[in-house]
């Protein structure tokens, strides 16, 4: 991705969080990830949005009619032919994850992402919710990601700080340890 691109993506996100406002912003989340999963799975849509092969009208209109089919926000629909002239639809990932930091700020609220080897339980889940709540100072919204390859313990990642505490990351620090010394 260009440089550009991503310095323009946290502009971009803070521009279509300003027309969103709090209200919408959760519907424009997952509008524009449903873009940007079509993106993953299929070079003919990524190259529909990047390739010069199409001229902006066509775009637009093609754009117009797949967010009226899908059913997504004139917000949405506008902003996805915003980035689209602007040659920045590769910055999409960029543009959510700074659409969702702004969001999470607004609402005072936390992203974690919890790895564990095995399924949580409702009381377990609930002690883990509290003590991130309390380490954060904001409500905690937890996504799990089950990784049987951890053998024990849990990663919790919320914003940029990680906690590890699995049997794989002491294990690590065990042997950088022995390495040092």
């Amino acid at each position: 991705m260009a440089g550009k691109e991503k310095k323009s993506a946290k502009k971009y996100a803070r521009m279509l969080f300003n027309v969103t406002g709090v209200e919408t912003a959760e519907r424009a989340m997952a509008e524009l990830s449903i873009v940007n999963e079509l993106m993953g799975a299929s070079k003919e849509i990524r190259n529909f949005f990047i390739s010069p092969l199409f001229d902006e009208d066509e775009r637009r209109r093609t754009i117009e009619g797949l967010a009226e089919r899908l059913g997504f926000c004139s917000e949405v629909k506008r902003f996805l032919v915003f980035i689209a002239q602007r040659k920045a639809v590769s910055a999409l990932p960029d543009i959510i994850r700074h659409f969702m930091n702004i969001y999470f700020e607004k609402k005072r609220k936390a992203k974690a992402t919890v790895v564990t080897p095995f399924r949580f339980d409702g009381e377990y889940e609930e002690r883990l919710v509290a003590s991130l709540r309390k380490l954060t100072g904001r409500d905690v919204d937890v996504e799990y990601v089950y990784d049987p390859e951890l053998i024990g313990g849990i990663v919790v990642k919320v914003g940029s700080t990680m906690y590890d505490s699995s049997l794989k990351g002491q294990l690590r620090l065990l042997k950088e340890e022995l390495i040092k010394g």
